[in-house]
């Protein structure tokens, strides 16, 4: 029985032809996610702006405009509501009641009894509750913990490699992180501390994909000492397709079934990875690979001499 292959032995495809194009969108489409981020904002969750979050989910759809004009005159504040996966079910975020907990409980006590006259079968999934201190403390700690976790990748990049290798990483997390982060701006879906945890993991992905592509480069620059950076880098990346396809194909499988059937708890950390898949196998190629060709990076730069003789070279016109 013949093994099916995603990706013929001999396929040539020429990557690198289309680098500037590529590039030039990696940059349009980062750039565009930044202004989106600074000018729409993020829908923070209550992790991260402070709260309280009734989650309802009602018999029937509701008007949100109806029902935002009915909590805010319920007299606890007024109040940010949000459809949440359906129709009928809506993110009710209020602000914290001065008081301690039994305060809270009043507040979560009153809004749900009068709900439940409005509108009979209404149920009440969750009801979270942060403060104002406690969210701000994690919005550094997570903003600290992507940076860090960016900057340290680049400098085992770095180590490991060279520093060209490490600026290429850098960029193309930047690319991936700053679009996932867009598209959450975008559609307005609710930003919370399992996003911060899909995006270390996209963080990490990128990563994987990239020291796959890197470690073929640096294995040819070696091997095919005499050919032109543009051929290589167009070898190396087509070495390292199937193994690409192959890993993406099966996370995309993976976290489409968790979009489509995991239900609103799960969909944010899964639609958060399932971007970051696509878009970390796009920097990959588009901004890992070419920003060595910008840098100057080749056999002669940091490659040390072989003797002559001891590897076969290969010469692609």
């Amino acid at each position: 029985m013949r093994l099916l292959k995603l990706v013929p032995d001999v396929t040539n495809l020429p990557f690198l032809k289309y680098r500037n194009l590529g590039f030039a969108l990696a940059i349009a489409l980062t750039l565009s996610a930044i202004a989106l981020v600074a000018l729409r904002g993020l829908n923070f969750g209550v992790d991260f702006a402070g709260g309280l979050m009734i989650e309802a989910r009602f018999e029937e759809p509701v008007a949100v405009d109806r029902l935002r004009t009915e909590v805010n005159a319920l007299g606890a504040g007024q109040g940010n509501l949000q459809t949440f996966g359906d129709p009928r079910t809506v993110a009710i975020r209020l602000p914290l009641p001065p008081g301690d907990d039994e305060a809270v409980q009043r507040t979560v006590t009153d809004v749900q009894k009068k709900l439940r006259a409005a509108y009979p079968g209404v149920e009440f999934r969750r009801v979270e509750t942060v403060s104002g201190k406690v969210s701000g403390e994690l919005v550094r700690q997570a903003a600290l913990a992507v940076l860090f976790a960016m900057i340290g990748i680049s400098l085992y990049i770095w180590f490991r490699f060279e520093w060209q290798f490490g600026v290429g990483a850098l960029l193309a997390l930047v690319h991936d992180v700053a679009v996932t982060l867009g598209l959450f701006s975008l559609f307005q879906w609710e930003f919370n501390l399992p996003i911060i945890a899909a995006v270390l993991t996209i963080v990490g992905y990128s990563l994987n994909d990239t020291i796959v592509v890197y470690d073929r480069i640096r294995e040819n620059l070696r091997k095919y000492r005499k050919m032109d950076m543009i051929p290589l880098l167009d070898l190396s990346l087509n070495e390292t397709l199937s193994r690409t396809i192959v890993t993406s194909l099966t996370m995309i499988i993976a976290l489409a079934t968790l979009v489509l059937f995991g239900g609103e708890v799960l969909f944010g950390f899964a639609i958060a990875m399932l971007i970051g898949v696509f878009v970390g196998t796009f920097s990959s190629i588009y901004i890992g690979a070419p920003i060595l060709l910008w840098l100057g990076v080749g056999p002669h730069s940091f490659v040390p001499a072989e003797a002559t003789g001891t590897k076969a070279e290969r010469v692609i016109p």
